[in-house]
């Protein structure tokens, strides 16, 4: 078993890296998929990922019940998570406390038998946000990214689409 962390900014090729390598851990891979679609703009999202990965890939949306969708997968192949920032941010909005929801995420990824890559979004890497919930976001955002890159075996920073290993 393994837990891979894929991190970097907005568009910089993270989920495209992460995919390249899931599909190197074996076959019949998971995609764990956590946004929520509100609008059009993320549906056509959602699309192009979808069409980008192809049809071999398993899904399972998970917007909030990432731990149950991780549980109810293992076993089936290796699993990518897309992504951390999003399940964050559904949580946030749906109001559970996400201290409590990361700390059943690491027992989770402790007790999985098949790899799991996860993708998240380094979000502190700009200005301070001028407004409160942002900020609440910001630093939930790095403590949730601190606390998988921790436990993980391997975490790679992506930039500019380059794959850099950083543990």
């Amino acid at each position: 078993m393994a837990v891979i962390l894929f991190t970097g900014g907005a568009r910089s090729g993270k989920s495209l890296c992460a995919e390249r390598h899931v599909a190197t851990l074996g076959p019949d891979p998971v995609y764990i998929a956590t946004s929520e679609v509100w609008d059009d703009e993320m549906s056509s999202r959602v699309e192009l990922h979808q069409q980008r990965r192809g049809p071999e890939w398993i899904l399972h949306e998970a917007p909030l019940e990432l731990c149950a969708a991780l549980n109810a997968t293992d076993g089936a192949g290796p699993r990518l998570v897309d992504c951390l920032t999003l399940w964050l941010g559904n949580l946030m909005h749906h109001g559970r406390d996400w201290r409590t929801e990361a700390r059943a995420l690491m027992d989770t990824l402790v007790a999985q038998r098949a790899p799991v890559v996860l993708v998240t979004n380094e979000v502190g890497m700009g200005i301070v946000p001028d407004n409160a919930m942002a900020r609440a976001f910001r630093d939930a955002q790095g403590g949730l990214n601190q606390m998988i890159a921790e436990m993980a075996d391997e975490v790679t920073f992506v930039v500019s689409g380059l794959p850099m290993r950083v543990k």
